[in-house]
């Protein structure tokens, strides 16, 4: 365990703050104040990453592998790449692995270091816009079998991205009901659709620009509607592959603290529906779509603040802060603060990560 940080410099969320003591106690941040120590730290403290959509990691792809051993894998590689909080995504797929993961998740809650829960993408989409998801398995929901799913999942099932013009109101609203984050995306909505999604209380949309009708200047689309709404937020995928920076560049600069990183990060697969092979440094399936990332966290802040012009404060808001806001969790985790879980991530100058800290636990 990690009991202090002395005289370093510290992200507390907002802003940069030097010459700080950091002392952490039974897993959290007990006090910040000034440092009397004299000689200081040479390192950045900032709040771990929250990824709130990635598939796998370390060689794991999750709904491929659905395990305690799996997701163990799977986390203790995230946090070494500065991970403290994510959503273990399951992409669009059979009931039997949907039920897999779940049950996995359930049983690993209780061990739990850095997964916060699942995220299901899918398999309520609209087919025109599946991307690399399988058109087989696509559905419309019905009540009782999101009744069904939300009982199974007894609470670990954290986020959902729905295609919600393919939708009915009743399951959009008991959704929202039982506290499912619901998330935008793989839709072929027009942009009244989209507004009066948002306007019902759907929360978010998944990586932004990806699987959804287009910005057109004539037909405006998903990213219109989001830029346009009030509280409207977006996930976006910062590899320069998925969106071009120009347009992240773009986005920040309209949605500000509504748009937040994620890696949709994938692994190499061989086996199951979902074939993920490396090429270069990004994953397409066998029939060459574009699926999932190779991105960590700290890469994605790399690339706004290299190519989008976005600083190094905004950077780690929308890594760290934003996706916390997202789930409701921005009391907890997100942020360097007292009384916050000492999630930490110790950064030189250049911005390599030297140390993690995850619930006052040094990895």
């Amino acid at each position: 365990m990690i009991s202090e940080l002395l005289n370093c410099t510290y992200f507390n969320g907002m802003q940069f703050l030097p010459n700080q003591d950091i002392k952490i106690e039974n897993e959290h941040i007990t006090t910040v104040k000034h440092s009397e120590s004299g000689t200081p730290n040479p390192y950045l403290i900032i709040p771990g990453f929250i990824d709130l959509q990635i598939y796998g990691a370390g060689g794991k792809l999750f709904s491929a592998e659905p395990s305690v051993e799996s997701l163990t894998h799977m986390e203790n590689d995230l946090l070494k790449k500065g991970t403290t909080g994510f959503l273990a995504c399951i992409a669009t797929n059979t009931p039997n692995v949907f039920d897999s993961c779940i049950a996995v998740a359930k049983e690993h809650r209780k061990m739990a270091k850095n997964c916060l829960g699942l995220h299901l993408e899918g398999p309520f989409l609209n087919p025109k816009r599946r991307g690399a998801h399988v058109e087989k398995f696509i559905r419309k929901a019905n009540l009782d079998e999101i009744k069904a799913l939300l009982d199974f999942g007894d609470g670990v099932i954290k986020m959902m991205t729905i295609a919600p013009e393919l939708q009915d109101d009743e399951v959009i609203q008991y959704l929202l009901d039982h506290d499912i984050i619901l998330s935008l995306g793989h839709s072929d909505a027009s942009f009244n659709q989209a507004t009066a999604a948002y306007n019902k209380g759907i929360q978010t949309t998944t990586h932004l620009f990806n699987a959804m009708s287009p910005l057109h200047h004539r037909a405006p689309g998903v990213p219109a509607a989001v830029f346009n709404h009030a509280k409207a937020r977006a996930s976006i995928i910062a590899d320069g592959h998925h969106v071009d920076f120009e347009m992240v560049k773009l986005s920040y600069k309209i949605l500000r603290e509504r748009l937040f990183l994620i890696t949709d990060a994938v692994t190499a697969c061989s086996i199951g529906p979902y074939q993920h092979q490396l090429l270069e440094d990004k994953f397409v399936m066998p029939d060459g779509t574009l699926s999932g990332s190779s991105l960590t966290m700290l890469q994605a802040v790399k690339n706004c603040i290299t190519h989008c012009d976005i600083d190094l404060v905004d950077a780690l808001k929308m890594s760290s802060l934003y996706p916390a806001i997202v789930i409701g969790e921005e009391g907890r985790i997100g942020k360097v603060e007292q009384g916050y879980q000492a999630d930490l991530l110790v950064l030189d100058a250049e911005l390599n990560l030297k140390k993690v800290i995850s619930k006052g636990v040094e990895y």
